[in-house]
């Protein structure tokens, strides 16, 4: 095939592609594009408007004349059929002419950058990702406006054809990481990819593990952050998220928001999210486990209380916990799927209403909804969805597990949750670390937040090219403002 024209047949088959031809002195100019996906401004502006005053020209002299930057030549048909489903136009000159020339008409619809809506904070940039890549790196060139900035980018899906862009700082980024990133990408077989936690989901070292080992977020800022500390962003085209790796188990429980914080008062507040974390894990298989196994080790002062509390319900203590996690479950999908107002009323609301009614009706004891209540609030204190969404499914095997062999059973639990820690990596770093293996040299930004004098070396598990953020005998002639 030696004419556009005749290929586009294939394509005239979809109601919304469009071609035609311009008459001139000569050889006339076929013209076609996708009006869903073309900007009619650009075309009739810039392209058509170019055409009615110059139509004796050739190609070679459109191509200088048509005032839009992004236009190229070529002869590919495969090439030009993917820039017309991408929204360029295609013009060819005659029939004998094999080479086409593409201009960027691309039409650009998707909603404004707006406030992060997961990731919300009080103080710091309001800024979130939209599902324009283009306007997702911009947000990102905005902060890091230096050249060793690198944006690598790749289509994954055989039928999508996603843009997926690899972003990564040049001399700091560990290159085994970026080559990993870039070698999954590739080797991805599927044909739709709609959105980056389909490509987060199949590039993970271990897929099996209900722990994300690679970081999603919304934020522009954290990104930003993550990249000068030496890790990997990846976008997709079409996804308001970007991924972030290699991560620890550490970093799903550090909030960005930290960081704008005094350094005491971040720190407390990331102890504080630490340990509602693991009260929400172990809070109601510890209840099991008491009433169940080990009821002579409550004290005499709440003895009374929770014996008149349990009177009157008829179920043992692992039913009415599993009723009752399932009832909070059920609540938080509910108010999760429905529309936000009438979300919020239906988890006010439902919360009240079924725990009043169970209490009443004897289903469960003031005792145990008092914990739960609690245990499902200390789980929203995580900072990262994926992470609270695997503490809230963590709980179950423990309360089995405490229904089981009691206390035993959680510490027989906990054992197996940290040997499968243990072999978890991201992007072939250690899950664990700084802990395991340990390097009380990067502990400083884990459990607590250090002041910005401490931050004059990047943390040594990313093996960053270049250690250094700063000389640290400067952090000590001015303090900081934290200090």
């Amino acid at each position: 095939m030696n004419s556009v024209p005749q290929v586009w047949k294939e394509l005239n088959e979809s109601s919304d592609f469009f071609y035609f031809y311009h008459k001139t002195n000569t050889e006339p100019f076929f013209i076609g594009y996708f009006k869903s996906l073309t900007e009619s401004k650009v075309l009739h502006e810039h392209i058509l408007g170019t055409l009615s005053k110059d139509s004796d020209v050739s190609l070679d002299d459109l191509y200088k004349l048509i005032p839009v930057a992004e236009k190229e030549m070529s002869s590919d048909w495969n090439y030009i059929r993917n820039k017309l489903l991408r929204g360029y136009v295609a013009i060819q000159h005659g029939l004998q002419n094999t080479n086409c020339l593409l201009i960027n008409a691309v039409l650009s619809k998707g909603r404004d950058v707006t406030k992060p809506e997961i990731e919300f904070n009080v103080e710091g940039p309001k800024e979130a990702f939209v599902e324009s890549l283009d306007t997702n790196l911009n947000l990102i060139r905005k902060r890091i406006p230096i050249p060793k900035l690198r944006i690598k980018e790749i289509i994954v899906g055989s039928v999508s054809e996603s843009r997926v862009a690899i972003c990564y700082m040049d001399g700091i980024t560990n290159e085994q990481y970026v080559n990993t990133c870039i070698q999954r990408l590739e080797n991805l077989q599927f044909d739709m990819v709609s959105d980056i936690t389909l490509v987060q989901q199949m590039i993970e070292d271990n897929s099996n593990s209900i722990f994300p080992q690679l970081l999603g977020t919304e934020r522009t800022d954290r990104v930003a952050w993550s990249l000068t500390m030496g890790q990997v962003c990846i976008l997709v085209d079409g996804s308001p998220t970007a991924i972030l790796g290699p991560v620890t188990l550490g970093l799903f429980f550090t909030s960005y928001e930290d960081y704008f914080l005094p350094w005491i008062i971040g720190s407390i507040i990331r102890l504080i999210r630490i340990i509602s974390v693991v009260f929400s894990v172990l809070a109601s298989s510890v209840y099991v486990a008491v009433m169940t196994y080990h009821g002579h080790g409550i004290s005499n002062i709440f003895l009374p209380t929770i014996i008149s509390s349990r009177i009157n319900v008829p179920f043992p203590p692992v039913v009415e916990v599993l009723i009752m996690e399932l009832v909070i479950e059920l609540l938080r999908e509910a108010g999760a799927r429905l529309p936000t107002k009438i979300g919020q009323t239906i988890g006010i609301v439902g919360g009240i209403v079924l725990g009043t009614a169970a209490v009443e009706a004897a289903l469960t004891s003031n005792f145990l909804l008092i914990i739960v209540a609690l245990s499902a609030m200390a789980s929203f204190t995580t900072p990262v969805y994926r992470m609270s969404t695997t503490i809230r499914i963590l709980r179950f095997p423990f309360i089995i597990a405490a229904q089981v062999w009691g206390l035993l059973g959680i510490f027989i639990c906990a054992l197996a949750v940290i040997t499968h820690l243990l072999r978890l990596t991201s992007l072939g770093m250690p899950y664990l670390v700084p802990f395991y293996p340990f390097r009380i040299s990067n502990l400083y930004d884990t459990v607590i937040r250090p002041p910005f004098s401490k931050f004059h070396h990047r943390p040594g598990f990313f093996r960053t090219k270049n250690p250094v953020r700063f000389d640290k005998r400067n952090a000590n002639l001015k303090k900081d403002i934290d200090e």
